[in-house]
């Protein structure tokens, strides 16, 4: 696969930073990871940066870690101070605030990520039972090497690429962003610091990289998983419940012997209910390799209320056992529906 069809089409300057702030108070620029440790002992189910033009001298920044046993750990920082995006070797490599950065070392090729903060401690229950204690902290630190091995997957919402869709796909083109956004799975290795103890790992994962303006006006919902597996083969997809009209954004892709097939998903897990683990979050995706199953069960979870850029919703961000083939791998999963019709937490 040559360079320009890794990129996903996009040009090199976009895996780097911006580098001052932007015209538009509502244009952000955001990057955030999904890390699995590879044998399912804990996960970092989304750690990421939005750094927005109206606020651009403080970056947010949420960082969310599950483990095995059912311990969750998460820290919200909405005043982070921006760190320089200019790295040493004067290139825009750097997007970071408070104790959270990320680097692009080689654009989609490599990035180093690394946390130092004080996020509270609770667990994946008390989460879903809204008794989380915020006073109950610890310490935690990581250090993240990546390196990308599916190519980029892109949302080109760009002005050429708005004024080829029809009004219905413009509205869901604004859920994803009006810009671009870039999605790779990785492979890691990393170190962890926790509970006085040092722990070496290996990973993988998923990576974002934005730069988009994001009306949520229409939003209302969405299921959105990601795996790459002990071969190299891989999927994704992201799709949002259906329209009133029955029309939606339902795309995705299977990636296999250096080969990329669009994909669309006919069976997909919504979130109904909050659950520690253990649910059923199977999928299937219908490409040109026909359909292809994939099992999972559930795991690594998150789950968020009343998050303001998202008013009503509730929001799991977690992990997955996935099989696919009898080979296994741990991956990403985020959903989000209407808490009002979401099943009583089991």
């Amino acid at each position: 696969m040559d360079e320009a069809a890794w990129r996903g089409g996009l040009a090199e300057h976009y895996d780097y930073m911006l580098t001052e702030r932007p015209e538009d108070p509502d244009m952000r620029e955001s990057a955030s990871v999904w890390v699995y440790e590879e044998n399912g002992e804990f996960a970092f189910p989304r750690n990421g940066i939005e750094a927005v033009g109206a606020v651009w001298d403080t970056h947010r920044y949420d960082c969310n870690f599950a483990f095995a046993d059912g311990r969750a750990l998460f820290e919200v920082k909405m005043d982070g101070k921006t760190h320089s995006p200019i790295a040493p070797d004067g290139r825009a490599a750097i997007l970071g605030a408070g104790g959270f950065a990320f680097r692009c070392v080689e654009p989609y090729r490599e990035w180093r990520v690394t946390y130092e903060g004080n996020p509270i401690d609770t667990t994946t229950a008390d989460m879903i039972a809204g008794t989380v204690d915020p006073g109950k902290r610890t310490s935690l630190r990581y250090e993240l090497d990546i390196t990308m091995v599916t190519p980029a997957w892109v949302q080109d919402n760009t002005p050429e690429a708005l004024a080829r869709m029809t009004g219905r796909e413009r509205t869901d083109a604004g859920l994803m962003g009006f810009g671009y956004r870039m999605e790779h799975l990785f492979r890691a290795r990393g170190t962890l610091w926790l509970d006085g103890r040092e722990r070496r790992f290996n990973a993988v994962g998923n990576r974002i990289h934005r730069q988009s303006v994001r009306p949520l006006d229409a939003f209302r919902g969405h299921c959105w998983q990601a795996a790459v597996f002990p071969d190299g083969r891989a999927f994704g997809y992201i799709a949002y419940p259906p329209a009133e009209d029955g029309s939606t954004y339902n795309e995705g892709y299977i990636y296999q012997d250096g080969q990329w097939y669009p994909a669309t998903a006919t069976k997909i897990p919504w979130l109904k209910g909050m659950q520690v683990s253990g649910e059923d979050m199977s999928l299937e995706l219908k490409s040109a390799l026909g359909t292809t199953r994939i099992a999972a069960v559930g795991g690594l979870n998150t789950f968020k209320h009343g998050i303001a850029e998202m008013p009503g919703f509730a929001l799991n961000q977690g992990g997955a056992k996935y099989t696919w083939d009898g080979q296994t791998a741990y991956g990403m999963v985020e959903r989000s529906s209407w808490a009002s019709q979401l099943n009583p937490a089991t």
